[in-house]
């Protein structure tokens, strides 16, 4: 090991979002293996720069397999505005993600965050409930067609966290999920605090403008509908229309 690699401090969960998402922007990408059971192409990779390192998800555009409900290399778009959304919003806890050219060429590179795979939403549903009415929420804003318990994670500090938001953002209703416990409850009244926040951020145009670059007009016009749909009826949605639930469920 040279004396630059041991001198490079690791970003992970002591460091900021902000330090995560300056080296995953700007380090250098180091390939280390395809990850498995990924139904698209899905690497972990190591990222790096003169002072930092981090393992990180790399999620490469041209290796994305097709879908006849979403236009074509679009997935890494959506990871991307995913995060920029939980982060405008301030729930639930997203791994920093931001698209970047790679080895593979351009894709979407999320913080990789060690976890405990024993850890899902079927396992954790009844101790984390207030977390999850979060998630669920954050399902609707973003039209999550694909909520699996196991994208639903228990990070190694024991903070919960979620992940795979690459076919969300559909102007069409797609809401798939496992979370659906909470269907027509009131939402708690800090959560719509939150939401009408969110509101805010896309009318002032900072989260409007970032979401300019990685959703079609008609999606990013969609997500403000939902919110306000979701504000004006301040309950959990029912199920449907269509089929409620991803497969396999984890």
């Amino acid at each position: 090991m040279s004396g630059d690699e041991r001198s490079r401090s690791p970003v992970g969960l002591t460091g900021s979002a902000e330090d995560a998402l300056a080296l995953l922007s700007a380090g250098e990408i180091e390939i280390l293996g395809l990850l498995p059971r990924s139904s698209n192409g899905t690497f972990l990779a190591r990222v790096r720069d003169g002072r930092s390192e981090t393992l990180a998800v790399y999620k490469p555009r041209a290796l994305e397999a097709p879908l006849w409900d979403f236009p074509e290399g679009t997935l890494c778009n959506r990871e991307t505005a995913a995060y920029l959304v939980a982060r405008a919003l301030g729930w639930p806890w997203v791994p920093p993600t931001t698209l970047r050219d790679g080895p593979e060429g351009p894709g979407s590179i999320q913080l990789f965050v060690p976890f405990d795979p024993a850890q899902h939403y079927f396992t954790l549903q009844g101790r984390r409930r207030d977390e999850f009415r979060r998630i669920a929420l954050f399902d609707v804003v973003v039209n999550n067609a694909d909520r699996k318990a196991g994208h639903c994670l228990l990070s190694e500090d024991g903070r919960l966290f979620v992940i795979d938001h690459g076919v969300c953002f559909h102007e069409a209703p797609k809401l798939r999920t496992v979370i659906w416990e909470f269907a027509g409850e009131p939402v708690p009244e800090p959560l719509l605090e939150d939401l009408e926040g969110l509101a805010g951020e896309l009318r002032r145009g900072g989260l409007g403008r970032a979401l300019e670059d990685l959703l079609s007009p008609a999606e990013q016009s969609a997500v403000g509908h939902r919110l306000e749909r979701l504000l004006a009826v301040g309950r959990f949605p029912e199920p449907g229309p269509g089929r409620p639930y991803p497969w396999p469920a984890v």
